[in-house]
């Protein structure tokens, strides 16, 4: 297999703190082609929570928040579970504001803050191929915790690489993840 040097492919999704799901596609287009025997071997995920100017959350007073993402190789309506074929990477965030952060009430940066990446490529001894168009990045957030003027948005990195099979392997690829 021959390999290229890596490359990043970033996606920015935003998750309104309503409980529902969203999901944005990733065009894959220019770096897999199962019948040309292209595919992309993604080698790790980043994820970067952030309000929509790309500066921490905040977190409503005496509130613990919550917000998830997964990347997948199919469209979903919903969150999936890690037994799930097309599941690629996820993860979540939680955020809890202190009872009173320095005397002041409303909105605050939170006083706990943990992130988990539950499963991504880098925890592959090789990554993960993908050989399909389009990948998914879907999300939801809590509809407590976060300030109503300042919900989540996730990035996700991809650092990928380009690469060759042979066209059966290829096409039997793109065909298990569709």
């Amino acid at each position: 297999m021959a390999k290229t040097d890596s490359f990043f492919i970033r996606k920015t999704l935003r998750c309104p703190n309503d409980s529902n799901f969203y999901e944005e596609d990733i065009d894959l287009g220019a770096f897999v082609d199962a019948l040309g025997k292209t595919v992309l071997r993604v080698l790790s995920v980043e994820v970067v929570w952030s309000d929509y100017k790309g500066t921490s959350l905040l977190v409503d007073d005496q509130e613990v928040a919550a917000a998830q993402f997964q990347i997948t190789t199919q469209t979903q309506d919903a969150i999936v579970r890690a037994d799930d074929k097309a599941l690629v990477a996820s993860g979540h965030l939680t955020a809890g504001a202190s009872p009173v952060f320095g005397g002041i009430v409303g909105q605050h940066y939170p006083a706990l803050n943990t992130q988990w990446l539950d499963m991504g490529p880098q925890r592959w001894t090789n990554g993960y191929l993908i050989g399909v168009d389009s990948i998914y990045l879907g999300g939801s957030a809590s509809t407590l915790g976060w300030d109503s003027s300042n919900y989540p948005y996730v990035t996700v990195i991809l650092e990928c690489i380009s690469e060759s099979l042979s066209a059966s392997a290829a096409m039997a690829l793109a065909l298990s993840q569709q």
